[in-house]
């Protein structure tokens, strides 16, 4: 904050009970009318002090270095000022005398230090605002750039400071070059780094942005889904192994709920309601982002569901599905698509994919709707749904061309 006045005066005191024939002079310093005084290690007789100009008025070489002396300070302090508000610090005529003679001289805020108080920070909201999964994202991003930071400068850490736009420009490269990232993954690091520095920012450490003018780049995913011919491959596939034919079930169950591993994982029985429409519905909220979903179950969801009723799992854990840890269920599931001659990589995410696509879109559900289902927040994020869906595109041209010829 700038004051809005600021006044510097030098003055003599005779000290008491002496005789002295000098007096000492000491700097005056007010910031809107706080004051804070000084000896500046000098002295002057008297008689040859000018009160009205704050300077002696002795013409001997000896007081004309003592006024040069007095002009010096006059200028650091007014020097001090102008730092005092480019670094947004509140003046006062402490912190004036304190970068005067140096004592303002804070120890560096390093990058690595801040983005660790942020992962502290972080570390304690888990379970609460954060999910695991988003702290285990920020603390891989500490440590890629810790790896930078010793493969670059061959040191720890960096003070903020030092983070320019080179700095920027070499840390995307060696995740492309050296960790052998993708644009996407790549650009994830630089958007968890761009938050640490847009709090410095906010916090008065830097002034600024080193990511002014920097592009991070997204190239688009071409989202695999699934048909519906081979929904009803693995729907009728009959499997010798019973925990093959649970976790078939399982994504299944995602492909007609649209819900993700995490929240069918942790999906219970009372999260299964009657909704407007008298029908069964799930209610419940993403761990993601913490969004409330509300989905019909459709026909073939509530005969899964039914079909594990009495599953010792379920009924011990009160679970709608006796769903594993989604290691195990990656694995299992690419033996499921080994068997059923599936070629794609079948995920649960891959299921969520095919229900806002295959069994939702294409079928003329409005993406409002879809969006709605899927427990987005905003629209955009299930318009890249839309792109992949050449059958709808088909449908809706062939229905353009017979009205056309009408």
């Amino acid at each position: 904050m700038v004051p809005k006045t600021f006044n510097i005066l030098f003055l003599i005191r005779k000290p008491n009970g002496t005789s002295i024939t000098e007096y000492p002079i000491f700097m005056r310093i007010t910031v809107d009318g706080t004051q804070k005084e000084f000896s500046i290690g000098r002295k002057c007789p008297p008689e040859k002090w000018n009160k009205s100009i704050s300077r002696s008025s002795g013409t001997k070489e000896e007081f004309r270095q003592l006024n040069n002396y007095l002009d010096a300070l006059q200028q650091q302090a007014y020097e001090a000022k102008i730092k005092a508000i480019e670094s947004y610090k509140l003046i006062t005529p402490e912190f004036i005398i304190d970068i005067m003679f140096g004592r303002d001289q804070e120890k560096p805020k390093m990058i690595i230090e801040v983005f660790q108080e942020h992962n502290n920070c972080f570390a304690e909201l888990v379970g609460k605002e954060v999910v695991q999964a988003t702290m285990t994202r920020y603390e891989i991003s500490l440590t890629r750039l810790k790896d930078f930071i010793i493969w670059k400068y061959q040191k720890d850490d960096l003070p903020i400071k030092d983070i320019n736009y080179e700095f920027i420009e070499n840390y995307m490269q060696y995740l492309k070059v050296v960790k052998t990232c993708n644009t996407n993954s790549a650009g994830k690091y630089l958007v968890e780094l761009k938050k640490i520095i847009s709090q410095c920012i906010k916090r008065g450490i830097i002034i600024k942005d080193p990511f002014f003018g920097f592009k991070i780049k997204k190239t688009e995913v071409k989202r695999k889904v699934l048909t519906m011919e081979e929904i009803a491959c693995l729907a009728n596939k009959n499997f010798a192994v019973k925990r093959l034919e649970n976790i078939r079930d399982i994504f299944l169950f995602c492909c007609y709920t649209g819900l993700a591993y995490i929240d069918i994982k942790q999906l219970k029985r009372t999260h299964i309601q009657i909704g407007i429409d008298g029908e069964d519905w799930i209610f419940t909220t993403r761990q993601k982002t913490d969004v409330d979903t509300r989905v019909p179950l459709l026909p073939f969801a509530k005969a899964i569901i039914e079909k594990y009723l009495d599953h010792p799992q379920c009924i011990i854990q009160g679970t709608v599905l006796p769903v594993p840890c989604n290691q195990k269920m990656n694995a299992y599931l690419k033996e499921i698509a080994d068997v059923c001659g599936i070629t794609k990589t079948l995920t649960t995410h891959i299921a969520r994919h095919t229900f806002a696509t295959t069994v939702t879109l294409s079928h003329g559900v409005p993406i409002e709707t879809v969006s709605k289902l899927l427990g987005h927040k905003n629209l955009k994020t299930t318009q890249h749904y839309a792109k992949i869906l050449d059958l709808k595109v088909s449908s809706d041209v062939a229905k353009l061309r017979l009205a056309l010829d009408v």
